[in-house]
């Protein structure tokens, strides 16, 4: 097996992702509006660092700065024509710094939404929101990721269209998407239609999940979600990207409230969930991922968790989600196929 990436996987039961991209270029001086992926060549150095902070943390995977860095997103910026140039300079950075490092991380080619909605409900269409996708997988491909990763998705459709195109390139494909409306993602979905529509692909993802969401304890009930609907005696690899905390306004700043014991607790009970790639969305420091390095690394895999032992370790979980936990999907809005004309999320990671 040459793949890095797959590699990892066979050999170790659990890996750690990163964190926080956008929150800790934030720190660095990144303002709103900017977009992130142009720091891949106006500030190099700020990037590398940014990647050399969670390699020191612990992590085994590293997504690169590239979650905007398709044509649709950049032409927000004028750079439509630098995907190339741009998601190359990502994987290079990090390369280089993982080089210095000695470690063994799996590079993986971090790749967002259109912010399009796709047909028949917006101006979209599925083969070119594929060729958006497959443009930019082969650019990362091209520098040398170990995954395509595609993360924050809401929509089957888009879900569809990106696996398509980035499984032209070759290389194993991630997809995880963000369950942040009630126990279902902004366009209906929940973890059963998520598991439920990862065979009906191809190729097949070798991965999949959610990432960013409402905070750590809704992650960790989505994972038993995805477990409960899964075919146990195949069951998914299993990925969850949780944001740390909760959002709160200090100082006309968006500040996360979760601590890094708490992300530790989150990264033992998604563990027990049935989780194998655990890492941190928005908010999460490098502070958080070694305190989660730390959990992991210390922990013994135990029985699943109740909802009662999530909900007293970190937080509420919504009515929707423990809903589903008990087999109950009319609530939060009926079926997935009712939910298609809600608008796309067009946040961006970390």
């Amino acid at each position: 097996m040459s793949n890095l990436f797959l590699r990892l996987l066979e050999a170790k039961p659990f890996l750690l992702a990163d964190g926080a991209t956008g929150t800790n270029l934030f720190s660095m001086g990144l303002t709103t509006g900017d977009a992130p992926e142009l720091w891949n060549t106006d500030y190099p150095e700020r990037i590398a660092t940014h990647y050399r902070s969670f390699i020191e943390a612990g992590s085994d995977i590293i997504l690169t700065n590239t979650f905007g860095a398709n044509r649709r997103r950049l032409m927000l910026h004028h750079a439509e024509t630098r995907v190339q140039e741009l998601n190359r300079a990502a994987v290079q950075i990090l390369k280089a710094e993982i080089a210095r490092s000695g470690r063994t991380i799996a590079v993986g080619g971090s790749m967002g939404p259109t912010g399009d909605i796709l047909e028949p409900n917006g101006p979209l269409s599925r083969a070119e929101a594929a060729d958006v996708f497959e443009e930019q997988a082969r650019a990362l491909a091209a520098a040398g990721v170990d995954v395509l990763w595609l993360e924050t998705l809401s929509a089957r459709e888009e879900v569809e269209a990106a696996v398509e195109g980035a499984g032209r390139v070759g290389l194993p494909v991630v997809n995880t998407l963000s369950i942040d409306t009630n126990g279902r993602t902004m366009m209906g979905l929940t973890a059963a239609d998520i598991i439920a529509l990862q065979p009906q692909m191809h190729p097949h993802p070798v991965a999949c999940g959610t990432n960013c969401g409402v905070g750590a304890s809704e992650v960790v009930a989505a994972v038993l979600n995805f477990f409960n609907a899964s075919d146990p005696g195949q069951p998914p690899v299993i990925v969850a990207k949780a944001n740390c905390g909760i959002p709160e306004y200090v100082d006309g700043k968006v500040v996360y409230n979760g601590t890094p014991e708490l992300m530790a607790r989150y990264a033992r009970l998604a563990m027990d969930a049935g989780a194998r790639i655990i890492g941190g969305c928005c908010g999460t420091t490098p502070g958080h991922v070694h305190a989660m390095r730390k959990a992991m690394d210390s922990h013994t895999p135990g029985a699943r968790p109740t909802l009662e032992q999530i909900q007293q370790q970190l937080g509420t979980v919504s009515k929707g989600a423990m809903a589903q936990l008990a087999g109950d999907l009319s609530v939060a809005g009926g079926s997935a196929s009712g939910q298609t004309e809600r608008r796309s999320s067009r946040r961006r990671r970390g």
